[in-house]
């Protein structure tokens, strides 16, 4: 059941955001209307879109608007979803040129009535925005698949330069949060991804769920223990009074051990702030993943006693 304590739903000083003007955000919301795409900035109420519109980036959320599973947290519905489009990747490709992106990253619905979950479309945008923008780098935020490593593979076979999956809490309160969603299911798809060598795998949680700041530092070691290179840890902020109570608004200094633990564990590259989420500044986060990685592959060949993790 839901923490019992509900900090207030009125936001602290610190973590009111500007909405952006709507001369800069209207025409990011333009070429996605043209296009008919869904964006998980928009439909999860991301506190962050004034500041990516007005930058021009988006993060795209395909097989439509309407989700099969209903997380206590999320504000995407809960519907029954309509066919996959197969026009939509290439509108995708298309509204990602327009907007200049550099970094283009998709995520989707869970797609739980699909036969494929949802993994072939993943398969057919990445490869569409390498055909649209063959300098960019794809970046996918998958749903578990029901665990089915064949599905995940799918998607790794496309080629995206990072794949993530979130694990969105501690395990405690993994069940209450997401009742139609597996732990077991969420580690096999990490585990996986990294056993067959992927060079960028990346997870998140939310904080300030009723979690405690050792149940997140044990799940970084958990993340790295999976294989885990990037780690995102963000503010949990209850989208309406329907969803999940907030448990407190955590403090600067708890963010601060995160960072230093995630960093002491090995991670490549730990973003823990109040308003991280999975794909803000995503393309910092992969250059900061990479030049960390190179850095350590020329001290390993320097040093060739040292054993630097995978």
């Amino acid at each position: 059941m839901p923490h019992t304590l509900d900090a207030p739903l009125r936001l602290p000083p610190a973590l009111r955001k500007r909405l952006g003007r709507a001369h800069h955000v209207d025409p990011v919301r333009a070429t996605l209307r043209a296009q008919g795409l869904s964006t998980v900035c928009e439909e999860a109420r991301c506190p962050n879109l004034g500041e990516c519109f007005t930058a021009s980036t988006a993060t795209f959320m395909i097989l439509g608007d309407r989700c099969t599973r209903r997380c206590r947290f999320c504000n995407v519905r809960t519907a029954k979803p309509g066919p996959p489009d197969a026009d939509e990747p290439a509108r995708l490709a298309d509204a990602a040129a327009h907007l200049g992106l550099r970094h283009v990253v998709i995520t989707s619905v869970d797609r739980d009535d699909l036969a494929d979950r949802g993994a072939g479309q993943f398969a057919a945008c990445i490869a569409a925005v390498r055909a649209r923008l063959p300098h960019a780098t794809v970046e996918v935020l998958t749903p578990d698949f029901g665990g089915d490593a064949r599905l995940v593979d799918v998607v790794l076979a496309a080629g995206p330069d990072v794949f993530n999956h979130n694990l969105e809490t501690v395990a405690r309160l993994y069940r209450d949060l997401r009742p139609q969603s597996s732990w077991r299911h969420t580690n096999d798809v990490l585990g996986h991804a990294s056993r067959v060598g992927h060079p960028a795998v990346k997870s998140g949680i939310m904080v300030g769920l009723g979690e405690t700041d050792d149940e997140v530092l044990a799940t970084l070691s958990l993340m790295r223990e999976l294989g885990v290179h990037i780690a995102t840890i963000g503010q949990y902020l209850r989208p309406t009074r329907a969803h999940w109570p907030v448990a407190r608004y955590v403090e600067d200094e708890s963010y601060a051990r995160f960072t230093a633990h995630g960093r002491a564990l090995g991670l490549t590259h730990v973003a823990a702030a109040p308003f991280v989420r999975s794909s803000y500044h995503a393309h910092d986060a992969h250059l900061a993943h990479r030049a960390s990685t190179m850095a350590s592959g020329a001290l390993a060949a320097s040093s060739p006693s040292l054993r630097v993790l995978p």
